[in-house]
C-alpha cells in the first residue's frame, strides 16, 4: 500500500456511532484525502459542465450524438475487458440498501449479483452511511449473521451474490466529513471506503472491488471515474483493471453516449443497465418546458414506449458490440398478502422479463426476494447453461437520437388519479426519506428516490402546463398529509409541505430533491463536536 497523502485535514462531524472507527481509521481517511485532492476539482467541473449543456439544450441547441465522437464510435476494433470473476453470469441483480437484514437476503436470495445501493435506497444519514460500509465488510468477512429482538435469524449460507457497490452521485456532498474545510464529494466518500477497507478482501476471495456508477450524464464523467479507478488501484497496490463499474443508462445525455461512455471505461467496465424512472425524470429536466415532451402518467410510460424502447434496443446493441453485458430495467414489485395480486404481479414481471430476455439482455433486476426465481425462470429459458448472450449483436437496431426522445405517440394529459398517485408517493417517499429510509414499500412496489424524483417532477411539469391547477395539487397535499400525520415520527407534516412545495411547484424544477433536503434535514452536526481520528492534528 503507498499512500503519500499532501497536507489534509480531515474532519468527521457526524455523530459517532458503535463500532465507526473501524471504518473512519486514520489510513482510510488519508486515502479519502488523496482521493479528494486529486479530482475534487475535477468533480466541480462536471457539475459546472452538467449546467451548461443543459442550458444549450433548454435554448434550442440540437440534441445528438457527438460528431466530435463519431471516430469512436465508427472503430469497430475496441471492446471492454471481459467479464470479471463472478460477474460473467448476471441474469438475476438484486438491489437494495446495505442495511444489516437486507443484505443477508439479498446474497442469500439466489441471484447472481446483490448491488449494494448508497444511492437512490438510501437516506444518506451520517448513521446509514457508515454502518451501510460495516455491514459490506461484515458481509465479506461473513460475520454479519444476528438474531433481531423478536427471534428472527439472519445467517449467510454457502452461495452468496457477487456484491457491487452503488456509490452516491456526483451532485451530492458529505456534510459530516471535511477536508481542508469543505464537504467531501459523496461518490469519493462512498467509493473510497468501500475500496480501502473491502477491495483486497474482495479480490482474497475471488472477486474484486465492483460498481454502480449513477446519474452518469456524458463521456467526460465517465472518464473521471476510470481515472479514480486508476489511482485508486495504484495507491493500494491493485492490479490496474482489477476494479469493474456497470453504467445505468438514466439520463438522455448518456442515452447518445453509450459507446463513448464504454470507451472511456473499457478497462474498468462491466457493461450498462437499463433505466426507467431516472431517465423519464431526466426527460423532463432537459426537456420540461416544451409542451411537446409532455408525458401522461408515469404508470403509462412502460418500457414498451417507443421511445423507451428505443434506448434499450440500442442499449442490448451497443453493449453487445463491444463485448459488454446488458442488463435490464428494475422490476420493483414485493409480495402482497391478496393472492389475487401477488398473482397478477408475478404474472406482470414475467412477461417484462420475457421481453428482455428475448431482446438479447444478458439479465435483469429485482427489488425483493420473491422475485428472483421468476427472473431466473425467464432468463434460464433463453440463456440454458450459457452465462449471456453476448453473440446476439443486435444488427437490426437503427436508433436515432429523435428516436430517444420521441415521446408523440406516447404524450397525453394526466388523469387524475395519476396526479394524486404521485402527489402521494412523493410525500409518502418523502417522509420515509428524511425518517432514515431510502426503501419503501408503497401500494405494492419497492420505491426509492428515483420515483420520488419522476413523481414529483411530473406535477411540476403539469403544473408549468397548465394541464393541472395548482388549487388541486394544494388539495391533494394537505389531503395526503392528513392521511399521514398518525405515521409521522421525525418529519413534520409542514416539512413535508415545504420540501413538496420548493421541489415540484417551484417556478424552476431543482436538479434533484435530496440536496436540498439534505441539507436542511439530514446534517446534523453536535455543538461542539469534532472528532478528529487518532494520529491527526
Amino acid at each position: 500500500m503507498t499512500l503519500s497523502a499532501p497536507t489534509v485535514r480531515a474532519r468527521v462531524l457526524g455523530t459517532p456511532g458503535p463500532r465507526h472507527d473501524e471504518i473512519l481509521t486514520p489510513e482510510a481517511l488519508e486515502f479519502l484525502g488523496l482521493l479528494v485532492d486529486e479530482f475534487g476539482d475535477r468533480r466541480l467541473h462536471i457539475l459546472r459542465e452538467r449546467g451548461r449543456v443543459a442550458s444549450r439544450l433548454a435554448s434550442g441547441s440540437p440534441f445528438g450524438f457527438s460528431v466530435a465522437t463519431a471516430r469512436i464510435r465508427a472503430d469497430e476494433s475496441w471492446r471492454v475487458a471481459p467479464p470479471a470473476p463472478g460477474l460473467a453470469d448476471r441474469r438475476v441483480e438484486i438491489t437494495g440498501p446495505p442495511e444489516r437484514g437486507t443484505a443477508v437476503d439479498a446474497l442469500n436470495s439466489g441471484a447472481q449479483v446483490w448491488m449494494a445501493d448508497f444511492a437512490d435506497a438510501t437516506s444518506p444519514t451520517w448513521a446509514n452511511i457508515v454502518d451501510g460500509q460495516l455491514n459490506l465488510l461484515d458481509a465479506i468477512e461473513r460475520r454479519i449473521d444476528f438474531t433481531t429482538p423478536e427471534g428472527k435469524h439472519y445467517r449467510l449460507g454457502e452461495q452468496l451474490a457477487t456484491i457491487v457497490v452503488r456509490p452516491r452521485g456526483w451532485h451530492l456532498a458529505e456534510e459530516h466529513l471535511e477536508f481542508d474545510g469543505r464537504p467531501a464529494p459523496a461518490s469519493l466518500v462512498d467509493f473510497g471506503l468501500y475500496f480501502f477497507h473491502c477491495a483486497q478482501r474482495q479480490i482474497a476471495a475471488g472477486h474484486g472491488p465492483y460498481f454502480s456508477l449513477p446519474k452518469l450524464e456524458s463521456r467526460d464523467e465517465a472518464r473521471l471515474w476510470n481515472d479514480i479507478f486508476v489511482f485508486a488501484q495504484e495507491r493500494l497496490g491493485i492490479p490496474r483493471g482489477t476494479v469493474r463499474a456497470t453504467v445505468p443508462v438514466e439520463t438522455v445525455t448518456a442515452a447518445v453516449a453509450m459507446e463513448e461512455i464504454l470507451y472511456e471505461l473499457r478497462e474498468h467496465s462491466a457493461g450498462l443497465k437499463a433505466g426507467r424512472w431516472d431517465y423519464l425524470f431526466s426527460l423532463i429536466k432537459t426537456f420540461g418546458h416544451r409542451t411537446d415532451f409532455l408525458l401522461p402518467d408515469r404508470a403509462q410510460v412502460t418500457m414498451t414506449a417507443p421511445f423507451m424502447r428505443a434506448c434499450t434496443d440500442l442499449l442490448v446493441r451497443t453493449c453487445h458490440k463491444r463485448g459488454a453485458h446488458a442488463i435490464g430495467g428494475m422490476a420493483a414489485q414485493v409480495p402482497s398478502e391478496d393472492t389475487g395480486a401477488h398473482q397478477a404481479a408475478l404474472a406482470a414481471v414475467r412477461l417484462d422479463k420475457e421481453r428482455e430476455a428475448e431482446d438479447g439482455f444478458d439479465g435483469s433486476q429485482v427489488a425483493h426476494p420473491a422475485l428472483v426465481p421468476v427472473l431466473r425462470e425467464v432468463f434460464d429459458e433463453v440463456l440454458g447453461a450459457r452465462p449471456h448472450q453476448l453473440e446476439r449483436t443486435r444488427d437490426d437496431v437503427e436508433v436515432t437520437a429523435a428516436h430517444l426522445v420521441s415521446v408523440r405517440r406516447t404524450s397525453a394529459p394526466p388523469t387524475p388519479e395519476g396526479v394524486r398517485t404521485n402527489v402521494a408517493v412523493a410525500l409518502r417517499y418523502y417522509a420515509a426519506w428524511l425518517g432514515g429510509r431510502g426503501a419503501v414499500a408503497i401500494d405494492g412496489l419497492m420505491e426509492d428516490a428515483a420515483t420520488a424524483e419522476i413523481a414529483r417532477a411530473q406535477i411540476w411539469q403539469w403544473l408549468r402546463h397548465r394541464v393541472i391547477e395548482r388549487s388541486t395539487v394544494v388539495r391533494l397535499v394537505e389531503a395526503e398529509l392528513a392521511l399521514l400525520e398518525p405515521e409521522l415520527s421525525r418529519p413534520t407534516s409542514d416539512a413535508l409541505r415545504e420540501l413538496f412545495e420548493r421541489t415540484a411547484m417551484a417556478r424552476e424544477l431543482p436538479g434533484f430533491f435530496t440536496t436540498d433536503a439534505y441539507t436542511r434535514h439530514l446534517v446534523h452536526r453536535p455543538e461542539g463536536l469534532v472528532h478528529r481520528p487518532e494520529g491527526q492534528s
